[in-house]
């Protein structure tokens, strides 16, 4: 459903999405290299500068298995639909600090469904 947080397995890590409707995820992705964020090896998930991206869920998944997670919804209220996509329609194509510590790909759609941006990979 659009609001959606999907969570997706990467070699290594979990690569987080915000599913917005029609078949499409808004994602963080690395600035440093031109490729599609289903290349990102787990040395740029370090990078300091990412984008935001409107991209196909499909494209984003690739070949790795993924799965809607939804799992702050336990202890934290989403926002309203309308709210979280306009919210994250807004961060298109803009450029993001990118910090697998404090502001990771989690980080970034969980400020968006909730209003706080938190992750457990790096508890």
């Amino acid at each position: 459903q659009p609001g959606d947080l999907i969570e997706i397995d990467r070699p290594g890590y979990q690569h987080w999405a915000l599913y917005v409707g029609d078949g499409y995820v808004i994602n963080v992705t690395p600035v440093d290299e031109g490729a599609p964020s289903l290349s990102v090896s787990t040395t740029s998930i370090f990078t300091k500068k990412a984008k935001v991206k409107k991209q196909l869920l499909k494209v984003v998944v690739g070949n790795h298995k993924w799965r809607v997670n939804n799992k702050y919804d336990r202890s934290r209220t989403p926002r309203p639909v309308e709210e979280i996509i306009r919210r994250a329609e807004q961060w298109i194509d803009r450029e993001v600090t990118y910090d697998v510590l404090t502001s990771n790909c989690e980080h970034f759609v969980t400020e968006l469904r909730y209003g706080e941006g938190v992750s457990d990979q790096v508890s």
